[in-house]
């Protein structure tokens, strides 16, 4: 197996930008996932939004995890739990409007790191999504238009601890499935693994590295590239030592946006038989919400049968 693609993105700037892209590219078509490093995040915002977070956890929630897993008995489970996760999570949304001023029990350096690290990583998304639309031919910025709906994209984060686990084998950290959004930007912990993708028909483990960002596509992507950017399947297998330390940021699609592959991307004959379904995004997350631990394959069908009936969106 290849090695896992990491990125420098500072290598844009010099003689090896055309590298860098190729290497991108190659990420986007064949892994659905990289990690970037010299992405331009001060490390020492990173290294204080780990602290208050890690902190956060063992104040104010991992007494409250504790007594979920007793109530569930999950401690003694002897086969395998299909219906819950090993983890311990909270929500934050930056876009349209931020919500951080009302989620209870976060100090106030917590929620300003926070709001200062989504700024960049909301900034990096876009730098991202412009990358591709280099590589893919596509005008600068259509994807950051195709995400933008009537109100701009949709941000936000989520904030997860995946606590040591006596049964990994029996339950899941988080189990398999794909990310409905757009493009995602994962701060995760440098010590304790456990995040997976599945590659030509294997687990493959995610490496932990210091100060990196993990990038990986949604399924947004993969219908406005027509398929030729995919959303990779991934899971967290929970560790039976140490606690993992994930924060997943979701650049996604505003929510009355309306996705559909982009016309520069199918080929002529092919247009009046696109491959993916055109649908306000809304609507796709709410079939995800039911469906979010199955293939994503049925929830394209369902928008592709739904388009029969449809006629045109219109799409401004």
């Amino acid at each position: 197996m290849e090695n896992f693609p990491v990125i420098s993105l500072e290598k844009l700037n010099g003689e090896e930008r055309k590298d860098t892209m190729e290497k991108i590219k190659d990420a986007c078509e064949n892994w659905g996932f990289f990690e970037l490093v010299n992405h331009g995040i001060p490390h020492d915002l990173m290294d204080t939004v780990e602290r208050l977070t890690k902190e956060h956890y063992r104040k104010c929630m991992e007494q409250r995890f504790k007594e979920l897993v007793a109530s569930k008995g999950l401690e003694g489970v002897q086969t395998e739990v299909k219906d819950m996760d090993w983890e311990s999570t909270f929500h934050v949304r930056h876009l349209p409007e931020s919500n951080i001023s009302e989620i209870p029990d976060l100090s106030d350096d917590y929620r300003k790191a926070m709001r200062e690290f989504a700024l960049r990583l909301e900034k990096l998304a876009e730098e991202l999504l412009d990358l591709l639309c280099e590589n893919l031919g596509l005008e600068k910025g259509y994807l950051k238009k195709a995400f933008y709906g009537s109100r701009g994209p949709t941000f936000g984060t989520k904030v997860a601890n995946y606590p040591a686990c006596p049964k990994p084998d029996l339950v899941k950290g988080l189990r398999a499935h794909t990310d409905a959004g757009g493009i995602i930007l994962l701060f995760q912990d440098d010590r304790v693994s456990g995040l997976q993708l599945l590659k030509d028909g294997q687990w493959v483990d995610v490496p932990p590295m210091r100060h990196s960002i993990v990038v990986n596509l949604g399924d947004q992507l993969e219908v406005i590239t027509n398929g030729k950017y995919k959303s990779v399947e991934h899971r967290v297998i929970a560790q039976t030592d140490g606690t993992r330390m994930s924060i997943a940021s979701f650049y996604n699609p505003g929510s009355d946006a309306v996705i559909y592959p982009a016309p520069e991307l199918l080929e002529k004959e092919a247009e009046e038989n696109q491959v993916y379904p055109k649908f306000v995004f809304e609507d796709y997350m709410k079939l995800y919400a039911a469906l979010k631990f199955q293939a994503k394959e049925p929830r394209f069908e369902a928008f592709k049968a739904s388009n029969v009936n449809l006629g045109p969106i219109a799409t401004v």
